[in-house]
């Protein structure tokens, strides 16, 4: 039997437009008059902006002016400017502002407050409208000069609506990674003190912070020569009085450590206060992760890009930063639209019959948005079966390690597109198992030791978020758990219990015992 042709791609359309999509304002001027059609620039600075009011010849209506960043200076700047307008005959204005940081959002506001249409331009656009005409001059003047060219070749670009969710995720997502990158620069820190006063304690443990003994240890007695005189008997009794499960193991790990330790460096008490002060840092970082990854848990199920923990590979962490980043699904035309977003092409260089198409990445992106798809392009590698065999081939075959991760976060993103926007579950064909989202939630929140109230109002959004067409299959393992729980002995609360049945419900099917084998079977 002949095989199929395969069909050719199909090349993308031809803009309509050089101009950005999201900065063209040329129907608009057509509709008015160049002459009745006004552009306002605005230079932002910290304290204070300058902006400047001319008609789309660039004929200077408003000299460079400066206004003070308080309540009233604006007040009189918006009247300023609609008399402006009205001894001028504007008919149709828009407002340019430069991108600062966070300098430009309170002049941002006001000018959205009084009704205005405000677009956003990046600095680079203004340096490159501003060197041809001034080289060598870099003003404010000489910037709001740069500013209106740039907007009559539609550089000033409207910003999508503020969605609150996604602020919230991305403002905590980034501030739980700035904790992180901190509290892994104290790991090193205590490192160092805790070799001065004990050397050769940390390897006893592969992490001195998967527990809470070998550091509780290393505060308390500071020396092995401490150690050695309580013994294992007064460490048990120091362990239990702390309220810390005791490992016999360990312990006799640790003394047969200090038998042989070499001795500590000088003035060992201030580096024993030291560690102890970066540890206390440390651990209050510690908490606030934890606790800011339980808030994360929570937005994140309100959104379709919970569906994400079906992959194996990704967690509630990764997903939430990826969530954070994307903003809503819908300002997302392709999977190209993410990919373009977060820069992850390769730049090109062409002129006449000189073509480098594949340069390194491009410059200009979202570094935020790439950084969090890369990092889920490595944990994929690692921790995905059908990317692990992918990357591995792909080396196999003499491709560089930085190609290889920048391909599986291509990939990435259109398998995310295609479940975030149609609300789809993880069905890759090279995929023998996924991950269960309702069970990853579940073990997260049990980790976490998260309340009883919030679990079930996160488990009761996730459920929500997922298609009808996957409630039985989420309910297999979660019917599972609820087996093992019941099964369980020993007294005490035993919450699951009380849990799993109510989701089990909402998912449409309950489980029933089986009086021979003990396990679970949905109905």
């Amino acid at each position: 039997m002949a095989r199929a042709p395969k069909s050719k791609k199909r090349s993308s359309p031809a803009p309509q437009t050089i101009h950005k999509p999201r900065g063209v304002i040329s129907p608009r001027v057509q509709t008015v008059g160049p002459e009745h059609f006004g552009i306002v620039c605005v230079d932002c600075a910290k304290a204070r902006s300058k902006w400047m009011l001319t008609d789309f010849y660039g004929r200077v209506l408003v000299p460079p002016t400066e206004v003070e960043h308080t309540q009233a200076c604006f007040t009189s700047m918006i009247r300023g400017l609609r008399t402006a307008l009205e001894q001028a005959g504007i008919r149709d204005q828009i407002v340019v502002i430069e991108r600062t940081g966070r300098y430009h959002r309170p002049i941002q506001h006001a000018f959205a407050k009084a009704g205005f249409e405000v677009r956003i331009m990046h600095p680079l656009t203004t340096k490159q409208h501003r060197q041809p005409a001034n080289p060598g001059n870099k003003t404010d003047d000489t910037d709001l000069a740069a500013m209106q060219r740039g907007a009559v070749n539609g550089f000033g670009l409207l910003e999508p609506p503020v969605d609150p969710l996604s602020i919230r995720l991305q403002l905590l997502a980034r501030h739980r990674r700035d904790l992180v990158e901190k509290t892994v620069a104290l790991r090193s820190q205590i490192h160092e003190h805790l070799y001065a006063i004990m050397p050769g304690y940390s390897k006893c443990f592969e992490d001195i912070y998967d527990a809470r003994i070998p550091l509780w240890i290393a505060r308390e007695f500071g020396s092995a020569t401490a150690i050695l005189q309580a013994g294992v008997p007064g460490l048990i009794v120091q362990l239990r009085r702390a309220e810390i499960r005791v490992h016999q193991p360990t312990l006799e790990k640790i003394l047969a450590w200090a038998r042989s330790a070499p001795p500590a460096e000088d003035e060992s008490h201030i580096h024993l206060k030291i560690l102890i002060a970066l540890d206390d840092d440390r651990l209050s970082k510690v908490r606030c992760v934890r606790a800011i990854e339980a808030e994360l848990a929570g937005l994140l199920v309100q959104t379709p890009y919970v569906l994400l923990m079906g992959i194996p590979g990704i967690n509630v962490v990764s997903a939430a930063e990826f969530a954070g980043e994307m903003g809503p699904i819908e300002r997302y035309a392709t999977a190209r639209a993410i990919t373009a977003r977060a820069g992850l092409f390769p730049s090109r260089y062409q002129s006449d019959r000189v073509d480098y198409p594949n340069g390194q990445l491009v410059r200009c992106a979202n570094r935020n948005l790439r950084r969090v798809i890369m990092m889920i392009a490595d944990n994929l590698i690692k921790c995905n079966d059908h990317f692990r065999v992918l990357a591995t081939g792909w080396r196999l075959h003499g491709r560089d390690a930085r190609a290889v991760r920048v391909q599986v976060a291509g990939r990435f993103s259109r398998i995310a597109y295609q479940m975030v926007a149609g609300r789809k579950a993880y069905r890759h064909p090279c995929c023998q198992q996924r991950d269960y989202i309702l069970k990853k939630l579940l073990t997260f929140h049990t980790d976490n030791e998260t309340d009883y109230d919030q679990l079930m109002r996160n488990l009761d959004a996730a459920v929500a978020q997922l298609p009808r067409s996957e409630y039985r299959e989420e309910a297999v393992p979660l019917a599972d758990e609820l087996d093992r729980v019941l099964k369980k002995r020993g007294k005490g609360p035993r919450p699951l219990s009380e849990i799993l049945p109510v989701v089990l419900a909402k998912l449409g099917v309950k489980p029933v015992r089986s009086p021979k084998s003990g396990e679970a079977i949905l109905t």
